[in-house]
């Protein structure tokens, strides 16, 4: 009968095993299949990798189900085989480990971005890992170990579902070469969260090699007295000739154990590109150890920096203090440019200024075309032209640290007007190469940068200064699925949203209708600008309304425009619509944002005309 586990960490450090993955690739599995269905489809492969690391002197195997979580398993169809493939991995890993050895039940994260950053609540992710670790713990495993957790708040929720079990669990993290997770979480909190949340064993794997697994160690040691886990790649992996060669030797890899050891760790092997040829090193190292329990002492916790007070909105801008004031500022857009010349963007602006134009609202540049940055446009604009810029700030393409420096440096030129939009993807015939990845949506980048004017970044970690961004969402109320539509705005409001920008109004009626679903639905604190376009053709008008999405212009309109045709009859017609359509609307928003087609600037002043001697002079 085995010593239960926590009994035998305090005996005697435990040897665990290493990579699964690296073993399963190496056997000629490709990475294109599911490894963790390998249990049902190849149980003998499954077997064979275990029973290597069984034999380099492993104490500890892990079940080959690292992947083995619903989201994951979706993306091979494989949803509906969640408790066969864990409950098969955790008797595979049995069957090697007899009565003598542990096994521990591998969870890794859920690939899915959690509130407040994505879609998936906290108490959805929980509930997806109780389904995977109640399967491990009926196949027999002896703790669950967490591992290469880059999201605290992912890694508490999977600890919670863990303690419901009553097995023992290692709870691990991933961390970069600056020694914090991705998401931006010290070691320091890592270690004091996971403590507080009931973990037996907190530690470090994967991540950057045994160097920076030390260094992120050290820094654990400090904020817990729970016992440590230690398992690292073989180093940063090297291309050589098209794959990827993890360098690190058994030995320096041992060398490496006797100090995780001496830190505090309990439980020592390996991730990424470890062999068993390493866990022999490693294994032999241990036993040059004295026996005996291992102390190390906590460091009493250091005060937190005060949390600092936000900027009132009003404040952030002259747009907010616009929209604070109720004076109805107007917007004209811009689009950058193709190339790095932004002469006429620049002369319009200076225009849009002179006729009291409050700004320049710069959009993100469509499809894949090589145009300057909405960003430094945006910076041009205010530095040279002396006009207010709202820009669009896309996290097409960006993960969240690309994010965050984005933010912060649109901060530091002056930015404070940021419109959270989550990006078009690539045309269908795109390039791969520049295929479009989110890391986030809109709604995540909005409490991206409530964060950030919090003085905080997405790892609630205090960054010493903050931001003062007057934060804008998009709206259509033109949406297929209203409901959709008016379920996200509650987010993005929730979020932290201070205004709205509409897409372009061509039913007012329609508008009204979509004003008043928010407002019952109790969304619609922030002010809403609506979005004014003046078409210049019927061409213009039947690509608006049958291929641009989120447009949407009625019948009577569109027989105007036909009416009217092309030539200066067209764009007398579109300024008319444009006209009545802002003079109708000035009572049910707080704002207008004007197109300006092809860079017509002096067109989207016509529009703007009738409201001239309303409103007072931009400052």
């Amino acid at each position: 009968m085995r010593t239960p586990f926590l009994e035998r960490i305090e005996q005697r450090v435990l040897v665990a095993d290493g990579a699964m993955g690296t073993m399963i690739y190496a056997k000629g599995i490709p990475f294109s299949r599911c490894f963790d269905a390998l249990n049902l489809e190849l149980p003998p492969l499954v077997k064979e990798v275990h029973l290597g690391y069984v034999k380099a002197g492993a104490d500890l195997i892990e079940t080959n189900t690292f992947g083995a979580t619903r989201p994951r398993l979706a993306k091979y169809g494989l949803e509906n085989k969640i408790a066969e493939i864990n409950v098969a991995g955790a008797r595979l890993a049995r069957e090697v480990a007899g009565d003598d050895l542990y096994v521990a039940g591998s969870v890794g994260p859920l690939g899915l971005r959690l509130e407040p950053l994505g879609p998936t609540s906290l108490a959805e992710a929980r509930s997806l890992f109780q389904e995977q670790i109640a399967a491990l713990v009926e196949g027999g495993v002896d703790v669950i170990v967490l591992e290469t957790m880059i999201d605290l708040q992912e890694a508490r929720q999977a600890l919670l579902a863990s303690r419901e079990t009553g097995v023992a669990v290692i709870a691990q993290i991933s961390v970069q070469e600056d020694g914090n997770t991705p998401s931006g979480s010290s070691p320091e909190d890592c270690a004091r969260v996971l403590d507080e949340g009931g973990a037996d064993l907190v530690g470090v794997n994967c991540s950057v090699g045994p160097a920076g697994v030390l260094e992120a160690l050290e820094r654990m040691a400090k904020s817990t007295s729970k016992r440590l886990s230690a398992q690292p790649n073989a180093g940063l992996p090297r291309t050589v000739e098209g794959r990827s060669i993890y360098l690190c030797s058994p030995e320096y890899m041992a060398g490496y154990a006797r100090q995780f050891i001496a830190c505090g760790a309990r439980v020592v092997g390996g991730c990424c590109g470890t062999t068993p040829e390493h866990i022999r090193a490693i294994k032999k190292a241990v036993r040059s150890l004295p026996a005996g329990p291992v102390r190390h002492s906590v460091e009493v916790r250091e005060s937190q920096p005060a949390p600092v007070e936000t900027l009132p909105v009003e404040k952030r801008s002259r747009l907010a203090a616009r929209l604070a004031n109720k004076t109805f500022p107007i917007l004209v857009g811009m689009v950058p440019p193709k190339g790095c010349d932004a002469t006429r963007e620049i002369e319009g602006a200076l225009y849009l200024r002179d006729q009291q134009i409050d700004a320049a609202s710069i959009s993100v540049g469509a499809g894949s075309t090589a145009r300057m940055s909405a960003l430094s446009l945006a910076v041009l604009i205010q530095q040279r032209a002396g006009l207010e810029s709202v820009l669009d700030f896309s996290s097409r393409g960006r993960s969240v640290c690309a994010l965050q420096s984005g933010l912060l440096g649109a901060s530091a030129l002056g930015l404070a007007n940021i419109v959270a939009v989550t990006g078009d993807p690539p045309p269908p015939d795109a390039d791969t190469s520049i295929a479009s990845e989110y890391d986030v949506d809109s709604i995540g980048l909005v409490n991206l940068m409530n964060h950030l004017n919090q003085g905080r970044d997405a790892g609630d970690n205090p960054l010493g200064s903050q931001t003062a961004f007057l934060i804008g969402v998009r709206v259509n109320p033109a949406a297929l699925n209203l409901e959709e539509e008016v379920r996200r705005f509650e987010y993005k409001v929730e979020a932290g949203a201070n205004f709205a920008l509409a897409s372009p109004v061509f039913d007012v009626a329609q508008l009204a209708r979509f004003l008043k679903r928010i407002q019952v639905a109790g969304a619609s604190p922030i002010p809403v600008l609506a979005g004014i376009f003046a078409l210049t053709s019927f061409r213009n008008a039947e690509f608006l309304n049958n291929e641009v999405p989120g447009v949407s212009i009625p019948r009577s309109i569109m027989d105007r425009m036909r009416k009217a045709d092309t030539g200066e009859r067209a764009r007398a017609e579109g300024l008319q619509i444009a006209r009545e359509m802002l003079l109708e609307v000035r009572d049910l928003v707080q704002g207008a944002q004007i197109a300006a087609p092809f860079g017509r600037y002096p067109l989207a002043v016509e529009v703007a005309q009738p409201l001239a001697a309303e409103r007072p002079a931009a400052q």
